[in-house]
């Protein structure tokens, strides 16, 4: 499971080969969740607020970044690594 980016103990991550609707993984201190790429909502999962808030901040600066890191791992390929929150 390629890791995207790591930031604030937090996680990101994208499965090889996953399914839609297009997503990635995110654990944080003993928590884990799915986002959606497109709406940002958890698919399952928990966070803490804090985390929660930071995860949603991240994605949004890098929404683009996160569909081109789906598509490329779910079609089998490594895909780049994004930037943390500064």
């Amino acid at each position: 499971m390629p890791e995207l980016a790591r930031f604030y103990g937090i996680v990101v991550q994208v499965f090889y080969g996953d399914h839609l609707p297009a997503h990635f993984h995110v654990h944080y201190s003993g928590h884990s969740a799915k986002v959606d790429i497109e709406t940002l909502a958890l698919i399952e999962g928990d966070l803490p607020a804090r985390a929660k808030g930071l995860v949603i901040e991240w994605a949004t600066l890098h929404r683009d970044e996160l569909r081109e890191a789906f598509a490329k791992a779910a079609s089998l390929q490594k895909p780049e690594s994004i930037d943390p929150l500064p």
